[in-house]
């Protein structure tokens, strides 16, 4: 399975650019997206980037990851406010 993670632009250049995640950085295959300038956000997919996203969408999709990454290290389970949105959502469509 290949899962996006969402990365920023910091240092952009012909067909490539510096991207971070976290605290790593990576030289990123911007190609399909074209130049983007810093603070752009992209979903990265073994590094090549395939969409600009907005920042929003990039910490919904962060709030994800780190959701997964605390089940799997054995959490107690308990992501409700790593999904605020979308409880938010549900309560209010009843």
């Amino acid at each position: 399975m290949c899962m996006g993670l969402p990365m920023q632009v910091i240092e952009s250049g012909f067909g490539a650019a510096i991207c971070q995640y976290g605290a790593e950085q990576r030289r990123i295959d911007m190609m399909l997206v074209g130049e983007q300038p810093a603070g752009t956000w992209v979903l990265v997919f073994i590094d090549a980037a395939r969409e600009v996203i907005t920042p929003e969408s990039a910490e919904r999709i962060n709030n994800a990851l780190a959701s997964l990454d605390s089940v799997m290290a054995g959490g107690d389970g308990n992501v409700d406010a790593l999904f605020a949105d979308i409880i938010a959502k549900r309560e209010e469509t009843g």
